[in-house]
């Protein structure tokens, strides 16, 4: 039996196991109480439990008098904006993300239409032991624009010129892998003038690969873009707050580059320090060097990033996982504002996707991880100290061991008995022997 999963990123789990619509009721009817039985607005991403999540979480806001706003299919990102852009107290956003098709989630979202700051989390975690008191029972209402308000943001990001993307008519393969994406990415590249090809728009739930947008789960896009001459060639999670992105080559650049375009794109244009996580690439600091700002780095986690960059007024930032955040639009990891923001780049540039790929620093990854018996985790984590001490030690997020072009990231995992261990580098090998050599030091 899997295990409901509860953090400060909302509550997941598998459907009909761990996460059922008891549980989600009771989830939604604790969070309508915490937003003081204001106006809630929810939105899901394609999965096929999802129409019985709805129904639940709308129940249990509606018994605690909230009036709930469905939006229908839509990205997680556009649910935080509608939340920003409305009077409602908070909002819920129906999805497991990149988790297989069996799970399913709820994530939690404040007035301000960010992700509830950690903080405020674990204040609605702990409230979880309260007893229920039910009200006059809220409405019900839909609201079907919420996309196309989501589209029209990303129109008006001030330095995106519009007119030269559509000049170039740029041929882009979609592959939204029949998540929500479907429903805005392919209609917001038309609108950029983009001859679309679509790989998996329908939003069945059934997901066509497994649906983390790493490379080794896109060959079919690489195909596609390889096939059809494309220029480009995006891919989303079910969200579609994840993007990643495949060169005219057919072959998928690596997530990290997503957002360290982005930042070669925006810096010319809006100066500003960039933000990032501990576990994001250090060809961050290579692009705020070249354009005179700092990166702030931050715990691993978008909530983290975007409070960052708000409190800094940041033009640009987001994770190496493939998650862009464009503060024009809102401070949340945005797929299609990064796909426009990609575009935007080529357009000005004249140069073809890998080339401009080609003029960033390469670092190379290894990620690995140690699975130990829960009450080993400290322990061990308490070792790398010992181990690395002539080094910098950075202690925000577990713990970063920092070298002469290379990094070590260690970190628990919030979920699970495992320590993760992520290494970057100037060469694979040296990343690999790293990563190998650590884990050898901690529990050899």
């Amino acid at each position: 039996m899997s295990k409901l999963m509860i953090s400060v990123s909302g509550v997941r789990g598998i459907f009909g196991e761990s996460i059922t619509p008891e549980i989600a009721v009771k989830f939604a009817s604790h969070f309508g109480i915490f937003c003081d039985r204001g106006k809630i607005i929810v939105g899901r991403d394609s999965r096929i439990s999802g129409p019985e999540m709805f129904h639940a979480v709308s129940t249990g806001l509606i018994s605690v008098g909230c009036d709930v706003v469905d939006l229908g299919i839509v990205s997680t990102p556009t649910v935080l904006l509608a939340v920003e852009e409305s009077d409602a107290k908070g909002g819920i956003s129906i999805t497991a993300s990149h988790n297989p098709a069996e799970w399913n989630a709820m994530k939690f979202v404040g007035e301000n239409g960010m992700f509830l700051f950690p903080q405020e989390a674990q204040r609605f975690i702990d409230s979880l032991e309260e007893p229920i008191e039910l009200a006059d029972s809220g409405k019900l209402t839909q609201d079907t624009e919420s996309t196309n308000r989501h589209i029209k943001k990303i129109m008006n990001i001030s330095y995106l010129d519009i007119e030269k993307i559509k000049r170039k008519n740029f041929k882009v393969v979609i592959d939204s892998v029949n998540g929500a994406g479907g429903l805005i990415s392919p209609q917001l590249l038309r609108d950029l003038g983009c001859e679309v090809i679509e790989l998996n728009s329908e939003p069945t739930g059934i997901f066509a690969h497994t649906p983390e947008p790493l490379n080794k789960n896109l060959k079919q896009l690489e195909d596609a873009v390889a096939a059809h001459k494309a220029d480009i060639g995006f891919a989303t999670d079910p969200d579609v707050d994840r993007l990643a992105i495949v060169s005219e080559n057919g072959k998928c650049i690596g997530e990290e580059l997503s957002l360290l375009l982005a930042e070669k794109f925006i810096l010319p244009k809006v100066k500003g320090d960039i933000v990032t996580n501990l576990s994001s690439s250090m060809a961050s600091e290579d692009i705020a060097k070249e354009f005179g700002v700092k990166v702030h780095r931050t715990k691993v986690g978008e909530i983290n990033v975007g409070k960052k960059m708000k409190e800094i007024n940041s033009p640009v930032g987001g994770e190496g996982n493939g998650g862009i955040i464009c503060p024009e639009v809102h401070y949340t990891r945005d797929a299609p504002a990064g796909m426009a923001l990609i575009l935007g780049y080529l357009a000005e540039s004249e140069k073809t996707i890998s080339r401009l790929t080609s003029e960033i620093p390469q670092y190379y990854f290894a990620k690995n991880k140690i699975k130990v018996a829960p009450d080993q985790l400290d322990s061990i984590m308490a070792k790398v100290p010992e181990i690395f001490a002539d080094y910098k030690l950075d202690h925000t997020d577990g713990i970063k061991v920092i070298g002469d072009k290379y990094w070590i990231h260690l970190r628990k995992s919030g979920t699970e008995p495992i320590i993760r261990v992520y290494v970057e580098s100037d060469s694979t090998e040296k990343s690999q022997e790293l990563c190998r050599e650590t884990i050898e030091k901690l529990v050899g």
